[in-house]
């Protein structure tokens, strides 16, 4: 009986990483990871080398392999202006880094501080990262992002900006502001509890905004964890002033420049003494939400630096209480 249900087990264990799991595109290059030698490459051929940075069982990858890499204009934009080089976070490969030094591939990754899967590096002729993509992004800003980090000289604006500038004006529309968050204007230095801080830096006319409201933060586990927050909301594009945490006024614009938002909605976490400790830029699911919410809340990010594996501690947490099968991420 026991062995069959370690077979059981195992079967059950291979079916949910084969459904997780989905081959690198063809155009991706085959590579010995001297990425000295690639980048060297790409430049010769007028193109940009981008890291991308995957693991086995992770639904973002396989959602940007599967619906984003298949899309024929995002396709033919990677052909003709990237180098795309693929590198597992836990893997074992020797990887030679820009400067010389020999390393593997999931120490390469915890030296480039990777947290969210997959995370792409878009790198200048210099070696210098234009563009940190940490998770995933629908197909249509990927493609605009493709068009923003593939210009030569590397741009000088924010991709926002660039975005903005493509989009044309918005409509003016309220953000999503709640009785429980903090009240404006913001005063971040004068809160009335020491609880760890959340910045939701959110704008008008944001569907990804609108969504995280309207399904992420809506959902019971995550409204409990809200409550162990101080929550604020900053629209980043906004003239209006605010106090920041360590007692300087800024515009919220000019402050979410100087934090390098370049993702709305973008939440960024600061500990009891006001330090950035985490933070999320990138499109992700109600799960992901809530996980973020609870690496915080629980003070996991001091034990466990790395947010994959506080990732893994919670499939497996759900897995030994006799829950199946991979988080349901995309109903």
């Amino acid at each position: 009986m026991k062995i069959r249900r370690a077979l059981v087990a195992s079967l059950l264990l291979w079916l949910v990483t084969s459904l997780l799991m989905a081959a690198l595109p063809g155009w991706f290059k085959d590579s010995f990871l001297h990425l000295d030698e690639e980048l060297e490459n790409a430049t010769a051929e007028g193109k940009r080398l981008v890291l991308y940075f995957h693991q086995e069982e992770c639904p973002y990858c396989k959602r940007m392999l599967e619906v984003n890499f298949t899309q024929r204009d995002i396709e033919a934009k990677a052909r003709a202006q990237f180098h795309f080089i693929a590198i597992n976070i836990w893997g074992d490969l020797e990887v030679t880094d820009l400067r010389g030094k020999v390393t593997s591939e999931k120490d390469f990754a915890h030296d480039q501080r990777v947290q969210f899967t997959p995370t792409l590096l878009f790198l200048d002729e210099q070696g210098r990262v234009t563009f940190r993509l940490n998770g995933y992004y629908p197909p249509e800003r990927f493609s605009a992002l493709l068009d923003y980090s593939a210009q030569h000289p590397a741009p000088a604006g924010s991709f926002q900006d660039f975005l903005a500038a493509r989009a044309g004006p918005q409509p003016s529309t309220e953000l999503h502001q709640d009785p429980s968050y903090l009240p404006h204007p913001l005063k971040l230095n004068q809160r009335p509890s020491t609880k760890p801080l959340l910045l939701l830096f959110e704008q008008p006319s944001c569907q990804a905004c609108d969504e995280l409201h309207r399904e992420g933060l809506a959902r019971d586990e995550a409204r409990e964890l809200l409550g162990q927050f101080d929550v604020a909301l900053v629209d980043f594009g906004s003239t209006e002033p605010l106090i920041t945490p360590d007692g300087r006024e800024m515009t919220a614009r000019d402050w979410s420049r100087e934090l390098g938002i370049n993702y709305t909605p973008t939440l960024l976490f600061l500990g009891t003494g006001g330090q950035e400790v985490f933070r999320t830029d990138s499109y992700i699911r109600p799960y992901h939400i809530a996980t973020s919410l609870a690496y915080v809340a629980t003070g996991a990010y001091q034990r466990q630096p790395e947010f994959q594996r506080f990732i893994q501690e919670r499939i497996e947490t759900r897995r030994e209480s006799g829950e199946t099968g991979p988080p349901k991420l995309w109903d």
